[in-house]
C-alpha cells in the first residue's frame, strides 16, 4: 500500500511540474530568468546602446525584444548580444525605431 501511494505522489509530483506549451517547468522557467538577466546586462553595459527602453521575454528559451531605440544599428545590437547568450534557442527582435 505504501509503495502504490509514493509512487502515486512521485508521479503526480513529476506531472505537476512538467511543461506544456503555454506553460513553462520550474527548471525551465529559472533557466529563461537567467537568459534573460545575462541579455539585460550585456544590453545595460553596452555603452552605444540604450537598453532603458529594451524589454527582454524569454520563454522555453526564446527570446522576444519589445521596445524603443534610435536607430536601427541599435535594434540589430541588441539582437545580436541576445543571440549570443548561451542557452538561447532564438530571437524575435520586435524593437521599434524611434
Amino acid at each position: 500500500f505504501f509503495s502504490a501511494l509514493f509512487l502515486a505522489m512521485t508521479l503526480i509530483t513529476v506531472t505537476g511540474c512538467a511543461s506544456t506549451k503555454t506553460q513553462e517547468a520550474t527548471g525551465e522557467y529559472f533557466d529563461d530568468s537567467v537568459i534573460t538577466g545575462k541579455i539585460n546586462a550585456l544590453m545595460v553595459g553596452d555603452p552605444a546602446l540604450k537598453a532603458r527602453e529594451v524589454n527582454v521575454d524569454t520563454f522555453k528559451g526564446v527570446v522576444q525584444l519589445s521596445g524603443f531605440v534610435n536607430t536601427r544599428i541599435e535594434s540589430e545590437k541588441a539582437a545580436a548580444l541576445a543571440r549570443s547568450v548561451t542557452g538561447v534557442k532564438s530571437v524575435k527582435n520586435d524593437i521599434r525605431i524611434k
